[in-house]
């Protein structure tokens, strides 16, 4: 009997991105730098970059790192923030690294899409201020492009919206069930027992 979780294993996981990056390959879109969201998009974010490396040139695309939180009780937050307010405990701030570049954001999933709006807008909003210090005629080749990526796209209505040029790419499109990641568990032999059986466990028929 199904307990409303969804276990989800480094396997798992690992061929999801291996997958999704043949895609981003394969598209217009091939970043030369990864922002990671952090907590749950650290891992993702580095199996993805042994994914998109060049076996030409060896060169690993660097990682950068954003804290946003959405749903943990921080310092300063109220119970009416949590889940609706996007809280920085980790920024890049304006930062020539990025002008030019196409960056891939990654976190681990796309819930009310709340988090990955922010990102991208503020992060968009950072770059332009970098680029009002560039003469006028050098502003359109640095402009950064954003990608996005995620592990699970649960399939439900957003709260938060993206650009409609910003390429998304997700490794799988899921219900609107309670995900369990491996990093978030002590107990990982317990987590892939569950995760097996789940998977062993005959369709709930519709």
């Amino acid at each position: 009997m199904s307990d409303g979780h969804e276990r989800v294993t480094y396997s798992d996981v690992h061929k999801l991105i291996g997958k999704a990056a043949e895609r981003i390959i394969q598209s217009n879109f091939k970043p030369d730098l990864i922002i990671a969201i952090g907590g749950g998009g650290f891992f993702p974010a580095r199996v993805m970059r042994t994914f998109l490396k060049d076996p030409s040139t060896k060169r690993n695309i660097p990682i950068l790192a954003i804290g946003l939180s959405l749903y943990e009780s921080l310092p300063g937050t109220t119970e009416e923030q949590l889940g609706k307010a996007v809280v920085r405990t980790q920024w890049l701030g304006p930062s020539k690294e990025l002008l030019g570049r196409k960056a891939l954001i990654i976190d681990e999933v796309d819930d009310s899409r709340t988090t990955l709006e922010y990102a991208v807008k503020e992060l968009q909003k950072d770059m332009e201020l970098e680029l009002a210090k560039l003469d006028e005629n050098e502003r359109e080749g640095q402009r950064t492009k954003f990608g996005v990526f995620v592990v699970h796209n649960k399939r439900k209505p957003k709260a938060g919206t993206l650009p409609p040029d910003i390429p998304y790419f997700a490794g799988a499109e899921v219900d609107d069930v309670w995900l369990d990641y491996p990093w978030e568990m002590k107990d990982i032999d317990e987590h892939d027992r569950l995760a097996a059986l789940a998977k062993e466990a005959p369709p709930i028929p519709q």
